[in-house]
């Protein structure tokens, strides 16, 4: 494969060949990328495939391997990432080096007995939280979302798919903002064309917007209807119990006409909180006001004399399941969080337990005591 070649037929960005900028590049990214000269040349992560990523550059759409240090430190880009290219004529390719300072970082946590985090785009401004009338309707998932976009440092906004399906949508919409708080609820329709112009605001020059949600609530739809062709595959959901097919299996990026860039992402049903303890403060923002006036200062909101939070709920200031839902989240936070130490720990023994290793075959091998 020649990795230096350009790509003429890459959905909608492949108009953006005539472009001589990046879009979202800004000062502070011109800055940073200040230190590099020669056969260096900035980038954006329109898309990856394990070691090689499809970049924007001034111009041109490039692909571009991942070089070998990177993947040794564990340093691995992502779609949205502003990354640095070195360009390799003699191969024929270029490599990307290094990743500029991400301005926003979208992340859940990693599956698997060492927990961390699994960072999913970057350099966002809004994440669209997609979901839809019917079963997919989940205000508990909602509220798991919120966390986790309110931690990735980009603004939330909900999405209400397919209300031409509902009977009441506005009904619907109130449901949700129950437990939104001031995040933004759009009712819309992606097949129908309904209520896309609501998005506009979220949708300007140079802004990054993604989509999250599971799978069959209409984000592909929703990308082909902004765009205006089917750059994305779409399928109908299962009659049985309404879940969604996946359609999406890659991340990809998309530049809308105005220059506003988007990002879908394949359907999750379930997502890891991670590192999420800042976005749950703000996702349950009306208990952690409570909380200040709690009698003592390391109250858990669950039986203590002078609680609050507690006395909030009992006179119907705080429903009683969005307690409940904060005290799960929590319980799982604090779960993922000393799962995460764990398997630092055990990084750590195998580490030394390697280098020991390697200092007794140094020995062997010198006959040095």
């Amino acid at each position: 494969m020649n990795n230096h070649s350009e790509t003429g037929n890459s959905g909608d960005i492949s108009a953006y060949s005539s472009a001589d900028t990046i879009p979202g590049w800004n000062k502070e990214l011109d800055l940073a990328f200040s230190a590099y000269r020669g056969s260096y040349t900035p980038g954006r992560v329109a898309s990856r495939h394990k070691t090689v990523c499809e970049v924007l550059i001034p111009g041109a759409v490039v692909q571009a391997g991942i070089s070998g240090a990177l993947q040794r430190i564990g340093k691995q880009p992502v779609v949205g990432d502003f990354v640095v290219l070195l360009d390799q004529p003699e191969l024929g390719s270029r490599v990307v080096v290094n990743i500029l300072p991400r301005r926003t970082c979208f992340s859940r946590g990693a599956a698997g007995d060492g927990g961390g985090e699994q960072v999913i785009a970057a350099n966002l401004d809004t994440i669209f939280i997609v979901t839809s009338v019917g079963k997919d309707l989940n205000l508990r998932r909602l509220e798991r979302y919120l966390a986790v976009v309110y931690s990735s440092g980009a603004n939330p906004v909900i999405l209400l798919n397919k209300i031409d399906l509902a009977d009441d949508p506005a009904r619907l919409v109130e449901k949700i903002q129950s437990i939104a708080g001031n995040v933004p609820v759009v009712s819309l329709s992606a097949l129908s064309e309904i209520g896309l112009d609501t998005l506009s605001p979220y949708l300007k020059p140079g802004e990054t917007v993604a989509l999250i949600g599971s799978s069959g609530v209409g984000k592909s739809t929703i990308i082909n209807a902004l765009l205006g062709e089917a750059v994305q595959k779409t399928a109908g959901i299962r009659e049985d119990d309404q879940k969604g097919r996946h359609t999406t299996t890659v991340r990809q990026l998309f530049l809308l006409p105005n220059g506003a860039v988007l990002i879908d992402n394949p359907g999750i049903r379930e997502i890891q909180l991670g590192d999420s303890s800042e976005g749950l403060e703000k996702a349950f923002s009306e208990i952690v006001d409570a909380a200040r006036d709690c009698k003592f200062k390391d109250c858990t909101h669950r039986d203590e004399p002078g609680c609050a939070v507690l006395k909030a709920v009992e006179d119907g200031l705080i429903p009683e399941e969005r307690l409940d839902s904060y005290h799960r989240l929590t319980e799982e936070l604090i779960f993922q969080t000393k799962k995460a130490e764990i398997g630092l720990k055990r990084l750590e023994k195998e580490k030394h337990r390697e280098i020991a290793v390697n200092i007794k075959k140094y020995k062997k091998f010198t006959g040095k005591p």
